[in-house]
C-alpha cells in the first residue's frame, strides 16, 4: 500500500467517521472543517488532492464520499489507532482518557508487520478501551448490538460496552461516577422535563445522569 501524509490519513479517518454516522453516507465540507478544526477553504484544498489520488468521490459544492481505496486506508488507520489504544491501556496501564492522544501519533506507523504482531500480542482484541470495534487486517469490522443508555427501558440491567464520546473531559467525568466499560446499570427513573435518568449500579448506589451523558453511553 502506498504511503500517504499524516494529514491525508487524518482527513480520510475523519471523513470515514462522519460518513459512518450519517444516514446518507455523505459528508459536507463544513462537517469536515469542524472535525478537523480548520477552515472550509483548507478542507477544499485537501479534498482536491484526495480526489486526484482517487481516494474520495468529490465535486465542487457537493458532498464527499470515500472511494473504496479511501475506505481501505481509513480503516487501516483506525485499526492501528485502536490497537495502540488497547496496548497503551492494557499493557502500559495508561488510563482510558490518556490513550487517544498518544495513539494519534502512533497510528501513522507504516509497518504492516508491526501492526499484525501487535494484534497477535494483544490476543486479537475486537474492541478498544472505549468499546470501539477494531477493524481486522482484511477490513472486516466486529459487529456490536449496543444501544444508547438514554433510550433503554426502565428496570432492566444493562452493561456498559462502549462510549460515543472519547474526549478526556467526558471520560474523566465518567470516572467520577465510577463508570467504565463492564459496569452494570439499571435505570430506575426517567425525568420527563430534561431527559435525565436515575440509575443504580451493581453495589446498589443510585445517582442521576444527564441526558447528554446517557446518550454517550452504549450498553447491551
Amino acid at each position: 500500500m502506498p504511503e500517504f501524509t499524516y494529514t491525508e490519513e487524518n482527513y480520510l479517518k475523519a471523513i470515514y467517521s462522519i460518513q459512518h454516522n450519517n444516514e446518507s453516507g455523505e459528508v459536507s465540507v463544513n462537517e469536515i472543517a469542524e472535525r478537523m478544526n480548520t477552515r472550509p477553504a483548507t478542507v477544499t484544498d485537501m479534498l482536491r488532492k484526495l480526489s486526484e489520488k482517487k481516494l474520495i468521490h468529490y465535486e465542487k459544492y457537493k458532498k464527499v464520499q470515500l472511494s473504496k481505496a479511501g475506505v481501505q486506508i481509513a480503516l487501516n488507520v483506525l485499526r492501528k489507532h485502536r490497537l495502540w489504544e488497547t496496548f497503551l491501556h492494557k499493557k502500559l496501564l495508561f488510563s482510558w482518557d490518556e490513550v487517544h492522544e498518544v495513539a494519534e501519533q502512533l497510528e501513522h506507523i507504516q509497518s504492516a508487520k508491526l501492526v499484525d504482531k501487535l494484534d497477535e500480542f494483544l490476543g486479537y482484541p475486537e474492541f478498544d478501551p472505549h468499546g470501539d470495534p477494531i477493524p481486522k487486517s482484511n477490513g472486516d469490522i466486529p459487529v456490536s448490538t449496543a444501544q444508547v443508555l438514554n433510550e433503554c427501558a426502565l428496570n432492566t440491567k444493562y452493561k456498559i460496552v462502549a462510549v460515543k464520546d472519547t474526549s478526556s473531559l467526558f471520560l474523566q467525568q465518567l470516572e467520577r461516577y465510577g463508570l467504565q466499560i463492564g459496569v452494570t446499570l439499571t435505570i430506575s427513573e426517567r425525568m420527563p422535563y430534561d431527559g435525565s435518568i436515575m440509575v443504580q449500579n451493581a453495589k446498589g448506589n443510585s445517582f442521576q445522569l444527564s441526558e447528554k451523558i446517557a446518550a454517550n453511553l452504549l450498553v447491551v
